[in-house]
């Protein structure tokens, strides 16, 4: 049996690539919005449907479902330079995910949420001390 004889789970079901797909983009951003840093729960088009654009990768973005929604149909960059959450750090951000390069913008929302991963860093080393408090109290 060859490999192009195989069926595979995703072409007998094609929701099932469409929701990995989605999720793929969720994970990309560690399921934060692109625009405003909050849990995302959608996924948004940069480039509208309804200005033509498309369903693919470099033009759809996890964003939650406050900033998916109103955004609506209006172009992303005018939209998003008028939020309160402006931060133009996440403006290239979405640029450099547009033109397909997912690294840089992955760089870019980093450096747009440096407190973030140091509160996160700091949450960690303090379990850390946590339970190395513990283990003290078991040796002796």
């Amino acid at each position: 049996m060859h490999n192009r004889d195989a069926v595979f789970l995703e072409d007998l079901c094609p929701k099932l690539r469409v929701r990995r797909w989605r999720q793929s983009l969720h994970s990309y951003t560690g399921k934060s919005c692109i625009y405003c840093g909050n849990t995302s729960e959608s996924i948004d088009h940069v480039i509208p449907l309804s200005l033509g654009g498309l369903s693919i990768t470099e033009n759809c973005v996890p964003a939650c479902l406050s900033c998916n929604g109103d955004k609506s149909d209006k172009e992303a960059f005018d939209w998003y330079r008028q939020q309160k959450f402006y931060d133009p750090r996440r403006a290239m951000a979405i640029r450099a995910w547009m033109d397909g390069d997912l690294r840089l913008a992955l760089r870019l929302l980093q450096w747009a949420q440096p407190n973030d991963i140091k509160d996160k860093e700091i949450s960690k080393n303090s379990k850390l001390a946590a339970m190395n408090k513990d283990w003290s109290f078991q040796t002796v």
